[in-house]
């Protein structure tokens, strides 16, 4: 009240620029102290004395009021205000601010919300990101991801049994299509995956193949959905390594995912500047990962846990030879001018969960060779023990939330084999890189699993950003 009695004729519409100027300053002042009503009147009374007569300042106006009709929750109120404030800033070729006020508008609108499905062989992955702009370039926020098993090849997958009930894959497809409409995100900002290895299953059987798409175009809500289904095991590490690894450490920083069958990543090199993507990916590509190492230890048999600790060292060390040192021999002098490795995978994980409950928010949490060894002994020694770690000390519910969150991850997809295997190829892995001058970092990084379509994602709306401001234009889409 002391505030608004400090203008003299606060009743009446500013009589000049510089008064409306003075009512405009009160407004923001008075939005930053939650009085976005009281904002908004004097906004109005400042408005007759700038439109038509000062760009700038109606502009300004115009933000300002939207922002108000935001503050109290009045998107649609708020969105007019804002459009004409970008039109504007635009005109008077105020970049940043049309820039600025642009961003507001697709975060109010919902268009900075997007969606990605990403469709494996035993379950399908949604994940729920918005986008947060960083220099020249989108990058990610995971907000949620849902993992929905369900099996989605043909001999199980989407066709309906006798009865008409949904089979697992379709199930799974259409809680994710369910979710979608909650969160209020269409068809135009979802990208779905087909991952590498759906795809090389259904190429050996052409009748299985088109049974699936079809059943797969049947179960879509929207034609206008597009599903990429060209996922080569390259093309999957690049996007992994896309939707893994922020953009702006591209330049020093590989990526590595080591997932059931394959252990896949690689690195960029070349130029990635604004309206210039002359870039290269150098992809690994190594057919091991963790269930084919079991499938290998224990070959037609079914060792005891014992026998199995004797033979795992000897299968894994022979991978190392014949697949895991020739392929990044190749690849070594890119690989030694990144000083970190951004790892992803279900051991990197159950390494973190267990050893690390503490960093159960963090992001990117390093990994040491010094980690490793304590994880594998604890394998070898007492798994148990090591799968309950000491959660009492988490103060924070949400921190410690997370980490029970994280212990059910790990045991419902590792069992103690595929624990002590992954154990003995993450070592491997680790010690296969050149330390050179500089100490190589391991860092795991948190929602590396769902990296191919969040690498989807990114790919695509960078390419129409950067497409967009090459015409001098916003990127309002």
């Amino acid at each position: 009240l002391l505030l608004i009695g400090a203008v003299p004729g606060l009743a009446q519409n500013a009589r000049n620029t510089t008064q409306a100027v003075q009512f405009i300053k009160l407004a923001n002042t008075l939005r930053e102290v939650n009085k976005s009503q009281e904002s908004i009147s004097l906004l109005r009374r400042a408005m007759p004395a700038v439109r038509g007569k000062n760009a700038y300042w109606e502009a300004v106006t115009n933000e300002l009021l939207g922002l108000c009709h935001r503050d109290l929750d009045q998107r649609a109120e708020a969105l007019p205000f804002l459009e004409r404030a970008r039109t504007q800033y635009a005109h008077l070729r105020y970049v940043a601010s049309a820039w600025g006020v642009n961003e507001i508008i697709r975060e109010i609108s919902g268009k900075n919300r997007y969606a990605g499905i990403q469709i494996n062989p035993s379950d399908v992955k949604l994940v729920i990101l918005k986008t947060d702009y960083e220099t020249d370039f989108y990058e990610k926020n995971v907000r949620t991801v849902i993992e929905l098993p369900g099996n989605v090849l043909p001999d199980a997958s989407l066709s309906a049994d006798a009865s008409g009930a949904l089979r697992p894959g379709a199930d799974a497809l259409r809680a994710c299509f369910d979710s979608l409409r909650r969160y209020d995100i269409p068809a135009g900002r979802t990208f779905v995956v087909l991952s590498s290895e759906v795809r090389q299953n259904l190429n050996r059987n052409p009748a299985n193949r088109r049974q699936f798409y079809d059943q797969l175009a049947r179960a879509l809500p929207d034609a206008s959905l597009k599903i990429d289904t060209t996922l080569t095991p390259e093309r999957e590490a690049e996007l992994f390594t896309v939707g893994a690894i922020p953009r702006k450490v591209w330049s020093s920083t590989s990526a590595l995912h080591l997932g059931p069958i394959s252990t896949l990543g690689g690195y960029f090199e070349g130029n990635d500047q604004p309206g210039r993507m002359d870039k290269t990916f150098r992809a690994v590509n190594l057919p091991v990962g963790v269930n084919t190492l079991v499938e290998q230890v224990e070959g037609k048999r079914s060792l005891s846990v014992e026998a199995f600790r004797r033979e795992a060292p000897r299968v894994v060390n022979a991978a190392v030879e014949s697949a895991l040192r020739p392929r990044l021999e190749a690849l070594r002098s890119g690989l030694t001018t990144r000083r970190t490795v951004g790892l992803g995978g279900d051991v990197a994980l159950a390494l973190v969960a267990y050893l690390h409950p503490e960093r159960a928010t963090t992001t990117a949490v390093p990994i040491t060779l010094q980690d490793v060894e304590r994880f594998k002994n604890g394998i070898l020694t007492d798994v148990r023990a090591l799968a309950r770690p000491e959660l009492s000390t988490l103060a924070d519910p949400d921190l410690r939330r997370r980490a029970e969150a994280d212990l059910g991850t790990v045991s419902s997809r590792l069992n103690e084999k595929q624990l002590l295997v992954g154990a003995l190829w993450l070592e491997a892995l680790m010690k296969q890189f050149p330390a050179g001058p500089t100490p190589k970092r391991f860092v795991f990084i948190r929602d590396a699993d769902v990296g191919w379509v969040t690498g989807k994602f990114l790919e695509t709306i960078n390419y129409e950003y950067e497409s967009t401001i090459a015409r001098g234009a916003l990127y309002t889409r």
